[in-house]
């Protein structure tokens, strides 16, 4: 006897509901819409305030950068200046000396920048370097580059490079008239960009083995996981991502030198945005850029103009990092987890 399968009516408390959607999917909405309100705010911020914000968005290519390695990868790096450097000088060399469009440059930088982080990973996992000690190393190696630059004709000793200025405006060249706001859209195209992928990335096969294998790399390993493989994988897309940042930098600035592209403030620009926002979340660099990049302006503010009462500030540098230090500890002692962290954790309770 054959069976009649009758569907609830539409409307009943019966129906069939339509699924959720993923968590990345919802992540990559927010994505899509903070990039379309954002499109419009050259056009309405003053042209110092515009210059911020594309500052805001170089924090965030970092950020994120750094946060798909150490926060997600679990391998705290205290050496990503390698990587800016490396996307900065690759881009600014090819343009200087060879008339190659920045677009190109910045590819040239990220492949160089992820072959290096994977000499680098293969090395210190291959000697078991973990920790403290995987941190020194990377900073070793940041310290050796800026020290290598400095010292080699070939990248110009400590002069840097200077890239040379066009007429009128050139998306191919990445070069637009002083205000335009066309460094910051592209800026954002990069930077959105950045946090798809590591959306993509968490969220992919290859994302759940690495926060795995940071959570417990002994247990991935005894199940099969491969282990030095998505390590590698995890630094090579880091590298990438802060060699992009390097090569607009550069663009944007039109200048580069060893201190501006290795230095070890540079890898400070870099953790300190993912500390504030949250280590290990998809927004933690978003949030934790935006607060960077308006302190740093607030801070050259209050140093240039300062009120009655701070005028010994009046010309003096360091106050901003002196800032940075602060809300660091503050974080740290009042949102472990940082902002965007502490948030979602509450959320779920």
């Amino acid at each position: 006897m054959s069976t009649i399968t009758i569907a609830a009516p539409t409307g009943s408390e019966d129906a069939v509901k339509a699924p959720p959607l993923r968590p990345q999917n919802r992540q990559f909405a927010i994505l899509a819409v903070l990039v379309i309100v954002a499109i419009p705010l050259p056009l309405i911020l003053p042209a110092a305030q515009g210059a911020v914000a594309v500052r805001i968005l170089i924090f965030l290519l970092m950020a994120v950068g750094w946060n798909i390695m150490s926060g997600f990868g679990g391998m705290f790096s205290f050496g990503h200046a390698a990587y800016f450097g490396l996307g900065a000088y690759t881009s600014a060399y090819l343009l200087v000396k060879h008339n190659v469009s920045p677009w190109i440059g910045m590819l040239a930088g990220m492949a160089v920048a992820a072959a290096v982080a994977v000499v680098i990973g293969y090395f210190s996992f291959r000697y078991k370097l973990q920790g403290a000690y995987f941190a020194l190393a990377t900073f070793a190696f940041a310290e050796m580059l800026r020290l290598i630059v400095t010292s080699s004709a070939f990248a110009n000793k400590s002069v840097g490079y200077s890239v040379p200025l066009i007429q009128g405006s050139s998306l191919w060249k990445i070069q637009f008239p002083a205000g335009s706001p066309g460094y910051f859209w592209v800026a954002l195209v990069l930077a959105g960009a950045a946090v798809a992928i590591s959306i993509g990335f968490l969220h992919s096969r290859a994302g759940r083995y690495v926060t795995a294998i940071r959570d417990d790399e002994l247990a991935a390993a005894s199940l099969g996981a491969p282990v030095l493989r998505h390590k590698l994988m995890t630094v090579a897309l880091s590298a990438a991502i802060t060699a992009v940042a390097g090569a607009f930098y550069t663009q944007y600035y039109l200048f580069v030198n060893p201190d501006l592209g290795f230095g070890s403030a540079i890898s400070i620009q870099a953790i300190v945005p993912v500390v504030i926002g949250g280590i290990g979340t998809v927004w933690g660099p978003v949030v934790g850029a935006i607060i960077i990049g308006s302190l740093t302006d607030v801070t050259a503010t209050l140093l240039r103009t300062p009120p009655g009462f701070l005028g010994f500030l009046q010309g003096r540098s360091g106050l901003d990092v002196v800032l940075y230090a602060v809300l660091v500890i503050l974080i740290v002692r009042l949102l472990p987890k940082g902002i965007v962290g502490t948030i979602a954790a509450r959320w779920r309770r």
